[in-house]
């Protein structure tokens, strides 16, 4: 049995974050990721560029410089990275948190390694674990993923990509420029609000010229070896198809809180209870931090406007031990 003050359960940059606010506060902390160091960080494109400018991606008010105005995924990486190294933290990756329980006035954590006793639980697991499902036939076949990494698989080949956010956006774009064939299946009217300002025209201008197809008030209704079935406006159209990139989103792991004893709303938001001036939890001594404090509006908290989060959640536990 391992005891600790302080047990957070996610090595992502807000996890990372409360790391440094516990090491500065001296308590006794533990950080346990189930995967590599910023996991979520780690599966996105290889060629992702952030939103955010390089000092609002910051953590612990420790500089993070960038060759470009926007950082890209492998200088993140590299400043999380040299973060957690330069500062000694104490993360235990590779290991995935099974169950935690409260008992009394403390928590037992459970993991595929170790037993932990401690009197606080983190949780900043983030959401890009867990897909947004299709649920249409054919979604399990091999061609199909939920993730993009990189555009080279997809070289001369034919390509659905479902969605209009920013990872759909990317994708459709590499894919082309790299000589996929490339097919956008949007639901709604129009490329999504939310797609990077400079990005945005590109897109539009390659689906206008005809170099990338697109239907919209669309979706895939079948996934076939060969071919997939699109459900429109005007009626059923078949295409020949040879991968499908069903980048409709992701979702946080709501069955993990609510076995913790979150109560989450029972609305299509899924919205977790906790307090916003402590994000402290209707559990007592159990935190949330980062974007999976906004449920299924997976877009509401970020990095930058989230590492606050930190200092809020450390100083209460420091305030109340």
């Amino acid at each position: 049995m391992i005891e600790k003050e302080v047990l957070i359960i996610g090595a992502g940059p807000i996890g990372i974050a409360c790391a440094l606010e516990c090491k500065k506060r001296a308590l006794d902390y533990v950080v346990v990721e189930k995967g590599p160091l910023t996991n979520s960080l780690y599966q996105y494109p290889l060629n992702m560029t952030f939103f955010s400018t390089s000092e609002k991606l910051e953590i612990g008010g420790i500089p993070f410089i960038s060759n470009q105005p926007k950082p890209n995924r492998d200088e993140a990486l590299e400043y999380y990275r040299r973060v957690v190294t330069s500062n000694n933290l104490n993360i235990n990756l590779y290991e995935e948190v099974i169950a935690v329980e409260k008992v009394e006035n403390y928590f037992m954590v459970t993991s595929e390694k170790n037993r932990y006793r401690v009197k606080n639980v983190i949780v900043g697991t983030g959401f890009y674990d867990i897909p947004k499902k299709l649920d249409i036939p054919g979604e399990e076949l091999a061609k199909v993923t939920h993730y993009f990494k990189e555009a080279h698989p997809y070289v001369l080949q034919k390509v659905i990509v479902v969605g209009a956010s920013n990872s759909a956006v990317d994708a459709a774009l590499e894919i082309w420029r790299k000589g996929g064939e490339v097919t956008m299946v949007v639901r709604g009217a129009t490329i999504g609000d939310r797609v990077k300002y400079w990005v945005k025209p590109d897109i539009e201008n390659r689906i206008k010229e005809g170099s990338i197809k697109a239907f919209f008030n669309a979706q895939l209704s079948e996934i076939k070896e060969n071919e997939v079935i699109i459900k429109t406006s005007e009626g059923t159209a078949t295409i020949p198809n040879d991968f499908v990139l069903a980048l409709t989103g992701y979702r946080p792991d709501f069955d993990f809180l609510e076995k913790m004893g979150v109560r989450l709303t029972q609305d299509a938001n899924r919205f977790p209870e906790y307090d916003e001036k402590t994000m402290e939890t209707n559990v007592s001594g159990l935190y949330l931090a980062g974007v999976i404090c906004g449920g299924m509006e997976t877009h509401k908290w970020f990095i930058e406007n989230s590492r606050v989060h930190a200092d809020i959640i450390v100083k209460h536990i420091s305030d109340n031990l």
